[in-house]
């Protein structure tokens, strides 16, 4: 049975992973490492409860011998790093856990898998996959071409900046050891069991309850929108199929700002409950400190070398992520009132701690 050490797989992006992946190949067994912080929802692993092919370890990437200990245990095949501290605005106002987490955390996790694989005689198959954003390239100008995998570094938040030296450990992990490392940088992702402080997920829930919609300055940032599906689908790709020491970017092919966002999940929510004027409740707020103006992706490499694009547009998107929400209140009732917590020490539903 091949296995996989995945991290930060309670989380949005790596949740959604775990559950497709399992769900498509009956010899794949997936250790699951999370820290729990707020944005890890074990309610999300609901559906692997019981299932042996899944074994959830509650810990730190940043904590040695928790990492080097299941290594050690389960022998992966490969490493997939979601585990990250995410949100710009908590990084703003505290980016300390920041490099905690994302560059600590990470090097941790490249030391340890050095050693997994030096150990095991450097097997040829074994992977180490790193997902980041491509929020580590900075801002376009209206008329810049998207990001590709060449676009210099220029990280703008004390969030990018943490991803931005992640990558740059993976980089030099792989020319100066020649551990096997993937990165892919991938564009916003949005999509079910996605925490509800980010802007796709927060709009619909509060257009939904009839609650102000606010919008950061002018709504004219842009950004490039990719479904969570379509991003699992590409990571799988790279990690069967990457070569070792190469950059991935992942994008949607979906530039949208934000007030044409909003106004589209406005639209969407009045459509499923008439009598709302969703487009009444939007409010622009004051803009967050060194906002990025735009974000574009150019996916050409993961296109000609792994043959991957993405196959959800933003509208079949969107239309799946308001109805995913809107049919899952309980799921979205826990997190808003924090008894998704209460699962940490209990550790149930997620095919046993290990």
């Amino acid at each position: 049975m091949k296995t996989w050490l995945v991290t930060g797989g309670a989380g949005f992006i790596g949740g959604n992973f775990v559950l497709r992946a399992l769900a498509r190949d009956d010899d794949l067994r997936i250790v699951n490492l999370d820290l729990l912080t707020y944005a890890g929802n074990l309610d999300t692993l609901a559906a692997l409860e019981g299932s042996a092919a899944h074994r959830f370890v509650h810990g730190d990437i940043a904590d040695a011998s928790t990492v080097r200990g299941l290594l050690d245990r389960y022998r992966p095949d490969a490493v997939i790093n979601f585990a990250a501290e995410s949100h710009v605005d908590r990084s703003i106002d505290g980016p300390s856990v920041f490099i905690q987490t994302n560059v600590v955390g990470t090097l941790n996790l490249l030391q340890a898998a050095l050693d997994h694989w030096r150990a095991a005689g450097e097997p040829g198959g074994f992977r180490f996959l790193h997902v980041s954003t491509d929020e580590v390239y900075g801002s376009l100008a209206p008329g810049d071409a998207p990001f590709t995998e060449r676009t210099p570094y220029a990280p703008n938040s004390p969030y990018a900046a943490s991803k931005a030296s992640a990558d740059h450990l993976v980089r030099a992990f792989h020319h100066t050891y020649g551990l096997p490392t993937l990165t892919t940088n991938c564009s916003n992702n949005y999509g079910p069991y996605q925490f509800p402080e980010k802007l796709i997920p927060l709009m619909i829930l509060n257009a939904e309850a009839g609650r102000p919609l606010p919008v950061y300055g002018d709504g004219q940032q842009v950004r490039d929108w990719l479904f969570v599906h379509d991003h699992c689908d590409a990571i799988e790709r790279v990690l069967d199929g990457g070569r070792p020491g190469r950059v991935y970017n992942v994008g949607g092919l979906c530039e949208r700002t934000n007030l044409e966002v909003v106004e589209a999940i406005c639209a969407a929510v009045e459509r499923r409950r008439p009598g709302h004027d969703c487009r009444g409740l939007i409010e622009h707020v004051k803009d967050r400190p060194g906002h990025d103006r735009r974000y574009a992706i150019d996916c050409g490499r993961i296109g000609e070398e792994l043959g991957w694009k993405p196959s959800v547009s933003f509208e079949e998107g969107l239309e799946r992520t308001v109805d995913w929400y809107l049919a899952n209140p309980e799921w979205v009732a826990r997190v808003r009132d924090g008894s998704y917590q209460g699962e940490r020490l209990g550790l149930a539903g997620t095919g046993g701690a290990a």
